[in-house]
């Protein structure tokens, strides 16, 4: 048995505060019956409405995948496009990406049927670091990069400090190679980052996210995350809220 809004946040329904308001304000049946008080538990063979609309619930998974280019960070795209739950056709789980990675963009993200995880890992006074690999137009210098140490200032906000490293220069091509650690996730963060200190982005894979890696992986593969590695997110999560971790290099 658990508690009615951390049911709700599970299935994704909404933020385990925002599901403890939609439960005050009258908008949760549970077995036929509006609940309006905090503190009620539920099993899993409770049938649990929001609005009249039923609501799902399923034991959580976890899975990293390795997200090819040209593909919809989404489960589902009205284009037609192709979208990353199409990499997961034997899972009957509800699976969702937490959070993003662009079109164009590769590497790491997490999917998940766990709303509550998902929010966690996605808030801004949350989010573990993740590791870029950029190739950009031109050379950097060392103090152009550490004006991304320091933070830029993208849509009138400055972003948090961050860790560059130049991995590799191709003169000939006129391009480079920066190893890029962020813990936030603003829409397009990386690319415009890189655009304000004059360097196009001209491919960006993410690599890391947290301890985690792309190790064992091709482009398309997918595996599950073992609890072991589940919990210790939700503890990196947990203590960049409080303040106990920084932004740092995580390989």
């Amino acid at each position: 048995m658990e508690r009615l809004q951390k049911v709700l946040a599970h299935c994704g329904v909404a933020s385990r505060r925002k599901s403890e308001e939609l439960i005050i304000q009258g908008r949760v049946s549970v077995n036929g019956k509006v609940v309006t008080e905090l503190g009620v538990k539920v099993s899993a063979n409770d049938h649990l409405e929001v609005d009249g609309v039923p609501v799902y619930q399923e034991q959580p998974v976890y899975y990293l995948l390795y997200k090819p280019r040209g593909v919809i960070s989404a489960v589902s795209d009205d284009k037609g496009r192709k979208v990353v739950t199409d990499y997961f056709p034997g899972v009957p789980e509800r699976i969702f990406p937490v959070g993003r990675l662009d079109y164009d963009t590769s590497g790491i993200l997490l999917m998940t049927n766990d709303g509550e995880f998902s929010n966690l890992l996605t808030h801004p006074s949350h989010e573990v670091p993740k590791v870029y690999i950029a190739k950009i137009k031109g050379t950097p210098l060392k103090q152009q990069l550490k004006a991304l140490d320091e933070g830029v200032v993208i849509e009138g906000r400055k972003t948090a400090p961050a860790i560059s490293k130049l991995k590799s220069v191709d003169m000939q091509k006129g391009t480079a190679i920066v190893e890029l650690t962020i813990h936030e996730g603003r829409n397009h963060q990386v690319k415009k980052m890189f655009e304000a200190i004059g360097f196009p982005v001209l491919k960006l894979k993410r690599e890391q996210i947290g301890h985690l890696t792309l190790q064992g992986l091709n482009s398309g593969d997918y595996r599950e995350l073992p609890k072991k590695e589940v919990s210790q997110l939700i503890v990196d999560a947990k203590g960049f809220k409080t303040g106990r971790k920084r932004v740092r290099e995580t390989r």
